[in-house]
Order: structure tokens, then C-alpha cells, then sequence
């Protein structure tokens, strides 16, 4: 018999909001649950002040008994997928436990990934392979801990049961954690069923949940939608800065709230190519690195468009407002990227060359066949100790080194009028020494399907202390060999 811990306190403001933009649905049991990881640090600043053994925890987040208070919906949503629009998607293999109200005053979802067939399935079976489980767990806790917003890992658990996609392999579920699971395409969704009132329902639960201070606005919904605009551009600025590809930017997976959720066929960019493509479907490049704030803005686009009727002016009027808020995100993108290019030079914020540096870098990075997160710790390691052995390491990770030591020579010279001791640690925490390079989420993914977990838990202590100098950081920081690379990656759907 499961031990009665109240480990979560769950509220269920969410099930305010009329149906179908959500439907009441259990999670099917799996065979043979056990824990793979559960994340302590969250679940305490999540409120959770005891915690019970692993095989509860195991049948607590395989969704084979339901954690206290629990109460599962599977929520609805529609999207452009690669530019094509479909009416009704929906949690085809998740379930939205509840929310809690963390430490700081935030509400958060609790949903379960991988949990079983739902209303939104489609045919699917709702399940997830062990491969994405391990990598969303991997990337999500990397990407908390470089400071970019995003979903979190919460526990993994191994289903002991068989998944098949393009060939049988041992299953997951996975418990991610959110500061909401609303999307863009919820609000198509909302806009599609053709009722104002529900669709003013979830405009006003996203205003009252997330951006209060847009209710006091003249216009309110503008004022949503001007609030999502700058998440989005902020965030996607910081992808670009880590070398970041999402993979399947569809408007059901962009976020209001500006965190990056759904991490299916994601991965980070090694050799610097501003079309690189991992995702095994996106076959024309539509999510390719540099396309990522050109489709964000294309996203946002969709959100205005469903937002029209609830603004107080209409017509062309309307349109020209919502227009001009989505323009912004061109101007909010570029200073935000202005910004975070200058900590990676360490430069100061009103460097008048950190722009040109940086276009001139990726150039070089581009033409030299350089590895993006190698070249800018090496910049870094150089910047915090001059000498021939730092600059020679920078020299070495390009093809063309004449042309790019004429680079580190200008950029050398902006550093002595700008850098100091702040500048430098705001350089370092810009550039981490070790990423879940796709090679190494791959190792972990393949001793995994073996039955071995050390290399997860070993690579997952690294990435989640990404600035930190150790023979160990710097054993997984090395890019991968030829024969190791990773060029395509999948989601497990």
C-alpha cells in the first residue's frame, strides 16, 4: 500500500475554464514503473517538504496511482505545424496533474508526459520512448541552469514496457514542470470553436495568471499580447546565443509565458552554420538556427490574430494595433541579442563594436568550420589569462587561424577599453564550459536502453553546473569526432 504523503499541494485553476480546452482523462498504469531521477532541489521549491521512497515516487509520476490531490485533465490546443494549420491537437500523451503554488509565489503545472492514450490522441498510444524522456530531462535542467526561461524535470521513470516508433524501444514517462502549458495554438484553439466567451475566458485566465499588470491596461488584450511579444523575443535571443534549435517551432509549442517548452528533436549547434538542421522531419529547414526569430515572430502573428475580436478597437484599426506589437519584437529581439552578444565578447553593453564583432566572429566561426561553444569558452579562458598558450588554443579550433587572428586583435583592443573584473564574470556565465552535446545525450541514450544509468546521472551533474572548470567538465566538452556526430535528432511521437 502507497504511504500517504502529501509531497504537492494541488490546485486546479485551470478546470475553471470551460471544456474542450480541457477533458477530465486518467493516466493508463504501465507495467513495471521505476525511478530513474527525481529532482529534489525543484520538488523543494516547490513546496514539497517530505518526500517518500522511490517506489512510490516511481507509481506516483508513472501515473500508476495518482499523487495526493491530483486530479488529471488533458488539455486542447490547435497549431500550425510547419506551417500547416490543424483545427484540434491537443495533449495526445500528457496529463496535466494540477498546479502548485511554489516558494516564490508562482503557480506552476505539474503535467505527466508518456502517461497514455487521451480524448487527443488521435490513434497515437500516448506513450513515450526512454530516449526523449532522457534528453528533455538532460536539456530542460541545462537550460535552467544557464539562466535561459524554460520548462523543468521533475522525475523520469522507466515504464518497463515497449515503445514503438520506427523500432521497439523500452519506455518513459516524464513529469515536466511549467509556469504554464498554454500555448499559442490554445488560443487558436479557443478562436476555432467560433464562442467569444470561451476564448475571453482564456485571454483573462492567461492575463489574471501571468501578466496582472496587462488588466490595467486601456486595452488589455493588447496589452497580452504586447507582454507575449517580449518573452518571446527575449527568449529566442537567448537561444541564439547558446547555439540553440528548438526543432519544431509550431505555434501549439510556443509558449505565452516565454519559457521554452516541448523539447522533442532539439539539440545545440557544434560547427557554427546559421542553416544548420537537426530534426529528422523538418525536412526544408523551416526551423533552422537562423530562422528561429523570423518564425517566433511568424508565431506571434498567429496569437494576434485570435486576439482581434476581444481588443476594444476593431476593424482595420485593431489590425494596425496588432500589427505594430508584433513589429516590436524586431526591435525587443535585437537588443536583447545586442546585450547577450556583448557578455559573450565581455564587453560592456555600450560597445559600439560588439555588434560588428560578433557579426564579424560568426563569419569566422562560419568559414573556419569552428565548434560555436568551444570557440567562445576559449574566448573567454583567454580573456581571464593573455598569453601564447590561451591565444594558441583559440587559434587552433579554426581552419583559417590568419584571418582569425586578425579578429582577436580587434577584439582585443575593445576588451582593454571595456573589460574588467565584472565584465569578465559576466563573460563567463555567457559561455559555459559544457552543453548536452547531441553525441553525449546519445551515449546516455544507448547505455540507458542497456539498462545503464550512470552516464545520464554523470552527464546530468555536468550540465547542471555548466560554468564550472573540471577535468570531468572538460572530458564531455570536447566536440564530437566525425565518426561521433549526431546529424539528426527525433521526438518520439
Amino acid at each position: 500500500m502507497i504511504e500517504e504523503v502529501t509531497v504537492l499541494t494541488f490546485e486546479h485553476f485551470y478546470k475553471t475554464l470551460p471544456e474542450p480546452l480541457w477533458m477530465a482523462c486518467q493516466p493508463t498504469p504501465v507495467k513495471a514503473p521505476s525511478l530513474i531521477a527525481f529532482n529534489h532541489s525543484l520538488a523543494q521549491t516547490l513546496g514539497a517538504s517530505e518526500v517518500p521512497d522511490n517506489a512510490t515516487l516511481a507509481q506516483w509520476f508513472s501515473g500508476n496511482t495518482l499523487p495526493p490531490g491530483a486530479d488529471p485533465i488533458a488539455l486542447g490546443y490547435a497549431g500550425h505545424q510547419f506551417g500547416n494549420f490543424v483545427s484540434q491537437l491537443g495533449d495526445g500523451r500528457a496529463l496535466l496533474l494540477g498546479e502548485v503554488v511554489d516558494e516564490q509565489g508562482q503557480r506552476r503545472d505539474i503535467q505527466l508526459k508518456g502517461s497514455g492514450r487521451t480524448p487527443f490522441s488521435r490513434g497515437g498510444d500516448g506513450r513515450s520512448p526512454l530516449g526523449p524522456v532522457l534528453r528533455e530531462y538532460l536539456v530542460s535542467e541545462f537550460m535552467a541552469a544557464i539562466g535561459v526561461p524554460t520548462t523543468r524535470a521533475l522525475a523520469a521513470v522507466a515504464s518497463g514496457e515497449v515503445v514503438r516508433r520506427q523500432l521497439p524501444e523500452p519506455g518513459a514517462v516524464f513529469t515536466r514542470v511549467a509556469r504554464s502549458h498554454v500555448r499559442v495554438g490554445t488560443f487558436q484553439f479557443a478562436a476555432v470553436l467560433r464562442n467569444e466567451q470561451t476564448l475571453k475566458a482564456l485571454a483573462d485566465y492567461a492575463i489574471e495568471r501571468h501578466y496582472p499588470d496587462a488588466a490595467q491596461a486601456d486595452d488589455p488584450y493588447l496589452a497580452l499580447l504586447e507582454a507575449v511579444v517580449a518573452r518571446q523575443a527575449a527568449l529566442v535571443a537567448h537561444w541564439m546565443s547558446v547555439g540553440f534549435i528548438h526543432g519544431v517551432m509550431n505555434t501549439d509549442n510556443t509558449s505565452i509565458t516565454g519559457e521554452t517548452i516541448d523539447y522533442g528533436p532539439c539539440a545545440f549547434m557544434e560547427q557554427f552554420d546559421p542553416q544548420k538542421v537537426f530534426s529528422s522531419i523538418d525536412e526544408a529547414g523551416r526551423y533552422a538556427f537562423g530562422n528561429q526569430p523570423a518564425i517566433a515572430q511568424w508565431n506571434l502573428a498567429r496569437l494576434a490574430e485570435t486576439l482581434l475580436p476581444l481588443m476594444q478597437t476593431q476593424g482595420d484599426e485593431a489590425v494596425e494595433q496588432a500589427t505594430q506589437a508584433i513589429h516590436r519584437f524586431t526591435d525587443i529581439h535585437a537588443d536583447e541579442q545586442r546585450k547577450r552578444q556583448a557578455d559573450k565578447l565581455g564587453l560592456s553593453s555600450d560597445s559600439e563594436q560588439a555588434n560588428t564583432l560578433m557579426a564579424s566572429l560568426e563569419i569566422q566561426m562560419a568559414q573556419g568550420k569552428m565548434d560555436m561553444t568551444a570557440t567562445f569558452d576559449a574566448l573567454t579562458q583567454y580573456a581571464a589569462s593573455p598569453g601564447a598558450q590561451t591565444h594558441d588554443a583559440v587559434l587552433a579550433l579554426t581552419t583559417q587561424p590568419d584571418a582569425l587572428g586578425a579578429w582577436i586583435e580587434a577584439w582585443q583592443a575593445e576588451c582593454v577599453a571595456h573589460q574588467d573584473a565584472a565584465r569578465w564574470e559576466a563573460m563567463r556565465h555567457a559561455n559555459p564550459v559544457v552543453i548536452p552535446r547531441n553525441h553525449r545525450v546519445q551515449e546516455v541514450i544507448n547505455a540507458a536502453y542497456e539498462g545503464d544509468y550512470a552516464p545520464f546521472h554523470t552527464l546530468l551533474a555536468a550540465v547542471t553546473k555548466p560554468f564550472e572548470d573540471s577535468p570531468e567538465a572538460r572530458r564531455l566538452a570536447v566536440p564530437a569526432t566525425s565518426s561521433e556526430q549526431v546529424l539528426r535528432t527525433f521526438c518520439g511521437t
